[in-house]
């Protein structure tokens, strides 16, 4: 194929893939050039996630006739004239690209006026074409009207999301504009509903009110540091408040939304030692950058920029967050949990660690049971699991599969596990034990099981690894991964029967979620459902959790809801509704487990393993580390030298 000049038309299509990639991409051009021309208000509506409609308006000075349809060619601007205006731009466009990429694969109506005209002008360009132009009466300022986003280029829009995953990123960004100018009044409607509004005050604390809540917005330190080239204003967050992922680290340069790994590694260098691996603090913050060693010139989206001195602005940075956390009153406030100001439930079942209670209900259902000691059917040797194996297992399963209880193998980390039924409700249990036992378990007498070799509980180590010997074999249990996994397969085996109980906390908690969390649980609020949340509207942006998860150990009720919506926000949606249950019961065992580092007694750790080797799959936890290893007294001796 020859080489040839492409066509305005193709030009135009590429670029717009650079820079319009998505709704968001569209408010964010549109809303920046607001604000360069000096708006005092900005109201931002959009459609079916701003697919279908997308309408922008502003108080700004608006364009002049006679610059309309020069205003849709490629790099015309207003903002820069030369080269030399790159090294101090400072208004937030200034390629001239934005708006003959949005015309090249949208149809656009414009209406705008200036402060001089008498009247106002409407402008229609659909796929970079120009259709029509009027004069009409209207307001001061600038309407961009942006329908049917990509309706020339059907493999663009193939592959956006769904509308609610694109108004979510739409209502992101409004909240990074209106965090990046408090001069500036916002307003956005998704649907024909006021989701957010600013007033425009100036004042970066209100906003963070407005869009993070009461909760945040009172556990604030206000950070100001200057030097010959940057200077910093702003709020951090206490380290109490911080959250399992980097939502809330925002920042701003120059007025800009700018993501940049060396100020990010900054801010978390500037709180180690004050919260917590893998959880990241809340930052709003303003920086004012020199121009002359910054370039935002580096990528069409203006969400990059290189420095020219990076070990300093680090530096800088990082001390200005330490200098504001230290010497502060950072001790969080204590609030009774629910276990101290609510009768407990009666109803609850025991937790592992419950010894006497647990004892007790084994006791009353030995009673009512009519199975024997099923492990004392192996003939040929044990298992470690054999002998955990529960006196509860139904004659039914005997009889189907004798075979199974004969193996000699010992137990190994990357084992199989054996299946075993879901748990039968109370009532079936009861009523099986009424009926009377086959004849094959009358062979079982109690002198058999005498033979049974019993593993011995050897002792802690480092606080979080249990020794146990059994037979010629040393098992070393993870007590953290046991007991999640513990947690974790009584919580799945209660969603699948369908009967996970829901404990009523009171008073209840309060959660202050910004548009995105909320739009995350309206989204999946059959998930916290099925969990044993019970969550209402408790209007604005408040939430009201009066129900919480019976199945699980008291924990901080605030700060799991918060890590399961944080995750949630991660994923966007894309995992299907049974892989995200799965994941956050996995989630909320790994919170609610004993953790590593912890001591237990000798009575809860036997409980520990009991239940662990009653478990489906005794093995892995639910993120798939070994909870057991075991080492051979063989290769112990040969590591001694005792085998050569």
């Amino acid at each position: 194929m020859p080489i040839q000049i492409l066509d305005q038309n193709t030009i135009n299509k590429i670029a717009a893939g650079e820079v319009i990639e998505r709704p968001a991409s569209v408010v964010k051009e549109l809303a920046e050039n607001a604000i360069d021309a000096m708006a005092t208000a900005v109201t931002i509506e959009i459609k079916d996630g701003g697919i279908s409609f997308i309408r922008i308006t502003d108080n700004g000075c608006g364009i002049d006739k006679g610059e309309i349809p020069m205003a849709f060619l490629r790099h015309s601007t207003s903002k820069i004239k030369s080269v030399e205006d790159l090294m101090c731009v400072r208004s937030l466009g200034f390629r001239g690209e934005a708006l003959s990429s949005i015309a090249a694969v949208a149809q656009i109506e414009l209406i705008t006026k200036t402060k001089e005209a008498f009247t106002g002008v409407r402008y229609v360009i659909e796929g970079g074409k120009e259709q029509n132009m009027e004069d009409i009466g209207a307001p001061d300022g600038t309407t961009f009207i942006v329908r049917n986003l990509f309706y020339n280029t059907p493999v663009r829009r193939k592959f956006l999301k769904t509308a609610t995953t694109e108004a979510g990123y739409v209502s992101a960004l409004v909240e990074h504009l209106a965090f990046s100018h408090p001069e500036v009044s916002f307003r956005f409607i998704n649907n024909g509903q006021n989701k957010l509004y600013t007033s425009g005050n100036g004042s970066l604390k209100d906003i963070i009110y407005h869009v993070n809540g009461r909760d945040i917005a009172t556990n604030l330190l206000e950070v100001s540091a200057k030097t010959q080239d940057i200077q910093i204003s702003g709020f951090i967050g206490k380290p109490m408040i911080s959250r399992g992922n980097r939502t809330y680290e925002n920042y701003f340069i120059n007025g800009r939304y700018i993501k940049s790994n060396i100020i990010t590694r900054a801010i978390e260098e500037g709180y180690k030692g004050y919260i917590m691996q893998h959880q990241y603090p809340f930052t709003a913050l303003h920086f004012t950058i020199e121009q002359s060693i910054i370039d935002v010139n580096v990528h069409p989206t203006k969400m990059e920029l290189r420095f020219s001195q990076n070990e300093f602005v680090y530096d800088f940075v990082l001390n200005a967050i330490r200098n504001t956390l230290s010497g502060r009153e950072l001790v969080p406030e204590v609030r009774l949990s629910r276990s101290e100001n609510v009768p407990v439930n009666k109803t609850r079942p025991a937790e592992p660690f419950e010894v006497k209670r647990m004892a007790a209900e084994a006791e009353k259902d030995k009673k009512n049971s009519t199975a024997g000691l099923t492990a004392a059917l192996a003939a040929t040797g044990h298992t470690l699991r054999q002998a955990y194996v529960s006196d509860t297992i139904r004659p039914k399963q005997l009889r189907e599969d004798p075979a199974e209880y004969k193996t000699t193998a010992a137990i190994e980390p990357s084992a199989a596990p054996a299946a075993r039924p879901p748990e039968a409700p109370v009532t079936e249990t009861l009523q099986k034990s009424a009926s009377p036992a086959p004849e094959q378990l009358s062979l079982i007498t109690p002198d058999d099981t005498a033979s049974i070799p019993k593993p011995v509980l050897v002792g802690q180590v480092f606080d979080t690894y249990w020794i146990i010997q059994f037979e010629d074999k040393m098992f070393i249990m993870d007590q953290h991964a046991a007991h999640e996994k513990i947690l974790y397969e009584r919580t799945m085996h209660r969603l699948e029967s369908g009967s996970i109980d829901t404990q009523i906390i009171a008073p209840p908690v309060i959660l202050s979620l910004n548009m995105r969390e909320k739009e995350v649980v309206s989204q999946n609020i059959d998930i916290f459902t099925r969990l044993g949340f019970e969550i209402e509207s408790f209007g604005g942006n408040e939430y009201k959790v009066t129900g919480m998860p019976a199945t699980l150990p008291s924990l901080d009720d605030r700060e799991l809801l918060m890590d399961i919506i944080d995750s949630l926000m991660e994923e966007g949606g894309a995992s299907s509704k049974p892989e995200l249950i799965t994941q956050r019961v996995a989630s909320m065992s790994c919170k609610a487990a004993v953790k590593g580092n912890m001591r237990m007694s000798f009575a809860e750790a036997q409980n520990l393993v009991e239940e662990l080797m009653n478990a489906d799959n005794p093995y892995n936890c639910p993120h798939g580390r070994p909870t057991l290893i075991s080492m051979s007294k063989y290769e112990l001796e040969k590591k001694f030298k005792r085998i050569v």
